[in-house]
Formats: C-alpha cells, structure tokens, sequence
C-alpha cells in the first residue's frame, strides 16, 4: 500500500516506520527537517519538507498515487483541510486525520472524515479503567 503521512511527531514516526517495516510504501511530509530524526537510520520509505496543506507538497509527496493519507500533525485545523484536500482533490481512498478538539472532531465526522479523537478515546479509556 503507498501511504502518505503528514506529521513526523511521535504518532507520525511510529506509523511510518511500522507500516514501512511491513513493506508498505510510505511516505513522511513535515515542516522540519529534525522531525525526521524520530524515524530512525533504517527507515526505507521517504521524507518531503513542506507544509500538508500545499498541493505541491502533497504532489511531491505522491498523493496522486496514494492509497490512504493520514493527517496527524499537532494542528487539528491542517489535519482536517489537508485531509479534505486528499480526499476531495486528489481522491484518495482512504484518508484519516486526527483532531484533538471533540467539538470538531464531531463536525469533520458529519462532514465524511474518517476522524480519530485521542482525546475522547483517553477518557473513554480512563473511565473504563475507574469502573473496573
């Protein structure tokens, strides 16, 4: 599978190097340069400086042959537009983003975004732990 990823942080890196370990190509894009470090000297799949939410950036990036985008930079707002953008402009099929914030993470989930809300998992999860 040729994934795209926007956002080499902790959850970026980790994705990055456990899809590529799995022979999918991947593909990390970040705005800094040191980000990439969190990948590791063995990281096989590519690295593109730029900002998710620039269509050249995501061109050199590959998303024109992309089969999934995953949006998880630390800003909810360039998750939700660049994932948007991979979806309704390049038409990838399978595109995720990540939105800290509930209150959006339920309007992109209205608007067809396949979202992931950390923040209301933890809770979920921490209070299924209190009431064990």
């Amino acid at each position: 599978m040729r994934v795209v990823i926007l956002g080499c942080g902790r959850t970026g890196a980790n994705l990055a190097r456990m899809l590529a370990a799995e022979g999918h190509q991947v593909t990390v894009i970040d705005k800094a340069r040191a980000s990439f470090s969190r990948l590791g000297p063995d990281f096989t799949g590519n690295m593109v400086i730029g900002i998710g939410i620039d269509e050249d950036v995501l061109r050199r990036a590959g998303i024109e042959g992309a089969e999934a985008f995953v949006a998880v930079t630390n800003g909810d707002n360039t998750n939700a537009m660049s994932a948007q953008m991979a979806r309704d402009i390049f038409g990838v099929p399978r595109v995720i983003c990540r939105i800290y914030d509930p209150l959006r993470a339920e309007i992109y989930r209205k608007l067809g975004l396949e979202v992931i809300c950390p923040t209301l998992w933890g809770a979920t999860q921490i209070k299924g732990i209190l009431e064990s």
